[in-house]
């Protein structure tokens, strides 16, 4: 076991934010946080991953917390920097999952990075822009359809936006929390953002945003684009957790990629919203990537 710890990577001209934990050798967990947020999400998924013998690793997409803004980022280049992590501390092999947001990043990583990469996990994942059997924004509250609004017409006007609508996200505390995501989260969700759950929560997006909104930006600007790599090019296994009571990435979306990623399980998780499927199957989805993966063979 080591200390769970963050630190600001150099590399090359740029930094990467860099959250590890878990056991202190062999294989790792690499986890990508949700839009907006930060590798500090996932500290509570520290004993997880030492359980079940796993380093733990989250990196900061660029232009969240410490990490250096990369203008015209695509999905695709979240690749880069966990290669960059794998390499930098000698990383054998690894298993991924990536809520929300960081869901189509954990399939990029899966995509480029196998044989390294033995599974993977989307955790309420969004799915791609402009397919034609995909809804994209069917479903999702009424500040996303605003958002996603905003970003089709670009850089300037998404940052006026969320200047005007989404501040409050850089200062919340935990007992606003709540209140902050208004229409985008079910009464379940709700429930399970209260005490030291919404606290951390809160601080994560105080953190992820101190610097301003690029990371945010720059992750709404590449999901209304191609994301750089085919699903077919998937080859190792993958599992698609979904609840269906989620406003912020509706049912729709994990059904889509289930059926789209070659050889995808759905793990449905029915009465779950967007957040409770983190807070509640943490331990299940971990156990599920090794089982997936082989194990330690």
């Amino acid at each position: 076991m080591v200390p769970i710890r963050n630190e600001t990577l150099a590399i090359g001209a740029r930094s990467l934010d860099v959250l590890s934990g878990g056991a202190a050798d062999g294989p790792a967990l690499i986890l990508h946080h949700g839009t907006p947020s930060d590798a500090t999400l996932f500290s509570g998924w520290d004993e997880a991953a030492r359980v079940h013998g796993l380093r733990l690793f989250s990196i900061s997409r660029p232009g969240y917390a410490t990490s250096s803004r990369r203008r015209g980022r695509t999905v695709a280049d979240v690749a880069d920097d966990v290669a960059l992590v794998l390499d930098r501390f000698a990383v054998p092999w690894f298993v991924t999952a990536g809520w929300s947001g960081g869901g189509p990043h954990a399939l990029a990583s899966a995509s480029f990075l196998g044989p390294r990469c033995r599974a993977a996990a989307t955790l309420a994942g969004v799915g791609p822009y402009a397919i034609p059997d995909l809804d994209f924004l069917d479903g999702m509250g009424p500040e996303n359809h605003a958002e996603f609004g905003a970003a089709l017409r670009g850089e300037d006007a998404l940052r006026a936006w969320l200047g005007e609508n989404a501040a409050d996200f850089a200062q919340v505390t935990g007992p606003e929390i709540v209140s902050a995501f208004g229409g985008l989260i079910s009464q379940v969700d709700k429930d399970a953002l209260a005490g030291s759950v919404a606290d951390a929560f809160a601080a994560t997006m105080r953190r992820a945003l101190a610097g301003g909104f690029d990371g945010w930006i720059d992750d709404d600007l590449a999901f209304i684009e191609p994301w750089g790599f085919p699903l077919a090019s998937i080859g190792v296994p993958v599992t698609v957790w979904q609840g269906d009571l989620d406003l912020m990435v509706p049912a729709a979306h994990g059904a889509w990629l289930a059926s789209a990623v070659p050889g995808a399980v759905a793990r449905a998780a029915p009465g779950h919203g967007h957040i409770s499927l983190i807070t509640t199957f943490r331990d299940a989805i971990v156990d599920d990537l090794l089982t997936r993966a082989g194990r330690f063979s």
